[in-house]
């Protein structure tokens, strides 16, 4: 087969209400649409979603990076010489942010599959899901976690890290009762001293584990040695060695993996394979969501040391205010539902993606 064209859509999708972290405040998600088209007519879909809060290449630097891919001969290669026998891979020695080489590897996965008419990678179970709560008022986050229970959802994950992070968690656990399973998000804002304080008053209330609460592997394996809460990583792991790094130190006991972050699919399997982990969100748009339902299901075989179930961050599109897709993933029940068809299985509604241009 060969390629026939090459867009670069950055979009926004907005929030319903404003996504609050330590980090920041965010009213809109920004992120790049790749889209592929062979001589056949068949399109295969990537997406990007940039990491710049946390430092990481910002839209411009990534959607410029996946232009200058379209206008070399890197994508019509990969194309011409893939194989369904062979992992997806492009050639050696670019240049790419993890943003965008997750876009071109994800869009070359997805224009095999719906060559060969298959989701080969693809299962239909539902995947479990966590509740994603942004900091706020404690009364506020457990209204809206009892929203969110009233759903389906069995998993809270709130973010913390606004100077009420105690009174949060306490709200959201008399809200919700003994059999929710908690997590919480500092975003690597609190340091070593206020860490071990608050997980140390946090260790009554069941967490079921703290998502980067320091901002270094070496505070948080430091932090492990006094608290009985597991601590998974984020921020710190980046990468398959970062992940074996945080194993062997004792760092972390498990990871999120955001699939932008790590560059794809199959470096978020090989960190997987070094640490246990879980799915999580960038605040991805529909095909970041796709293909973070296949690398949940891929991980459900895998050991888990947490309490309770592995529900995986993936469902943030409950978040947003508009969506790009005219078929997507659905949330039903607090699970999150792959859709049916070829490859990832997204499909474009092109009058919203206009609307939602950057």
């Amino acid at each position: 087969m060969r390629l026939s064209s090459v867009e670069v859509i950055p979009y926004a999708l907005p929030f319903k209400e404003p996504y609050v972290t330590a980090r920041g405040v965010l009213e809109r998600r920004e992120m790049v649409l790749l889209r592929l088209r062979d001589d056949e007519g068949i399109v295969g879909l990537g997406e990007a979603v940039p990491l710049s809060l946390r430092g990481g290449a910002p839209l411009g630097q990534v959607a410029a990076q996946l232009r200058g891919l379209g206008e070399s001969t890197a994508l019509a290669r990969a194309v011409e010489s893939d194989s369904p026998d062979e992992p997806v891979r492009l050639p050696e020695g670019l240049d790419l942010s993890p943003p965008a080489r997750c876009a071109a590897l994800t869009a070359l996965l997805d224009l095999r599959e719906r060559r060969g008419g298959t989701g080969a990678g693809r299962s239909s179970d539902p995947i479990p899901c966590n509740a994603t709560l942004v900091a706020g008022d404690p009364a506020a986050v457990a209204a809206d976690a009892q929203r969110w229970h009233d759903e389906g959802y069995r998993t809270f994950k709130l973010k913390l890290g606004i100077g009420n992070d105690l009174e949060q968690v306490r709200a959201v656990r008399e809200a919700l009762g003994p059999d929710a399973q908690i997590r919480v998000d500092s975003n690597a804002s609190w340091d070593l001293e206020t860490a071990k304080a608050i997980l140390a008053a946090l260790e009554p209330l069941a967490i079921q584990l703290a998502e980067q609460p320091v901002a270094t592997m070496e505070r948080a394996a430091e932090l492990a040695r006094v608290t009985e809460i597991p601590l998974a990583g984020d921020e710190s792991i980046e990468s398959p060695e970062d992940a074996l790094r945080a194993s062997q130190t004792g760092a972390f006991q498990l990871t999120g993996i955001k699939l932008s972050k790590v560059g794809g699919l199959f470096r978020a399997l090989r960190v997987a394979g070094n640490l246990p982990a879980y799915a999580s969100s960038a605040l991805d748009g529909p095909v970041g969501i796709a293909l973070g339902a296949r690398l949940a299901d891929k991980l459900r075989f895998l050991p888990w040391p947490a309490s309770g179930e592995r529900s995986h961050g993936l469902a943030t599109q409950r978040l947003f205010a508009s969506t790009i897709a005219a078929g997507e993933c659905e949330l039903r029940d607090g699970f999150l539902h792959p859709p049916p068809g070829p490859g990832l299985g997204v499909e474009i509604d092109e009058s919203a993606l206009d609307a939602h241009r950057i």
